[in-house]
């Protein structure tokens, strides 16, 4: 479903001008609280991920959800993601990743009261979410539509800067078996960007570790999972035993962006280091 639901929201920025926001993403959780994603009880990392997060209530103008938020399509699994999410009291802006079913997605988020947002605008930046999901297959496609859609918001506001947020990564990470499931139209989605000055970051989820490179002056970021994580630069499919995380963004009134990624202390949070795959 790639769908453009023209929603647009506005949220403030703080007393510097500043607009602070929270990256949690991949969360892969399942009805049964008990149930695991080689070895991780993802339901039990995401809940330990939110609370590490409590610091941050107050502090932050909103939630960026980037994909992946069920591992088996559940509307319970939605569920659990709407009723810890909230517990932030920030807004939640989420968008959906390879391995979400959207005609479970959206209706069981909208139950919970997030609204599926498609454009978020603040003083001086705006947040675009765009939909990546092709569907039955884990690599990303933007459609017509969506890539239309990116170009008229980049439009209707030359004079802010912008963060993009989509599922897949832009980038190769260097690791061949998650780069063969990167955004496929990537080339067209960089030149139609490079057209706009005012696009200063893309935000990404997919591939479970942290990634910052800047190219032709955007900066192109990934974040942990808040379950497993994905060995850097590993050509063959392999688990990292570094702890579940989130990341923090500052995007700051002057256009430049300030971020740190975040991990909880993983205690019983111990991925299967002999898995081949999920």
């Amino acid at each position: 479903m790639n769908d453009v639901v023209h929603t647009k929201a506005s949220i403030a920025a703080d007393v510097k001008g500043d607009l602070k926001l929270l990256q949690i993403t991949d969360t892969h959780l399942f009805a049964d609280r008990e149930k695991n994603l080689l070895g991780i009880k993802t339901v039990a990392s995401y809940d330990a991920v939110v609370k590490h997060a409590e610091k941050y209530s107050g502090k932050c103008a909103a939630i960026l959800s980037t994909g992946d938020l069920s591992q088996d399509h559940s509307a319970q699994s939605y569920l659990h993601f709407s009723e810890r999410i909230k517990s932030l009291n920030m807004p939640c802006y989420w968008l959906p990743g390879n391995h979400d079913m959207q005609s479970v997605m959206l209706p069981s988020l909208l139950s919970e009261g997030l609204a599926q947002t498609k454009q978020i605008v603040s003083d001086h930046w705006q947040v675009i979410l765009l939909d990546s999901q092709l569907e039955g297959v884990p690599h990303g496609h933007l459609s017509d539509d969506q890539l239309v859609f990116l170009e008229e918001k980049l439009q209707e506001f030359p004079d802010k800067y912008t963060l993009v947020a989509v599922h897949h990564h832009i980038l190769p990470v260097g690791a061949a078996w998650l780069d063969q499931h990167i955004l496929k139209n990537n080339a067209q989605f960089i030149a139609l960007i490079s057209q706009f000055k005012n696009v200063k970051a893309v935000l990404s989820g997919h591939v479970h570790q942290a990634f910052d490179v800047t190219k032709q002056g955007v900066r192109y970021l990934t974040s942990p999972s808040t379950c497993v994580q994905f060995k850097p630069r590993n050509n063959d499919f392999a688990v990292d035993n570094k702890e579940p995380g989130y990341r923090y963004l500052v995007l700051k009134q002057s256009g430049e962006i300030e971020t740190q990624v975040e991990r909880i202390d993983a205690g019983e949070f111990i991925t299967d280091e002999n898995a081949t795959g999920y």
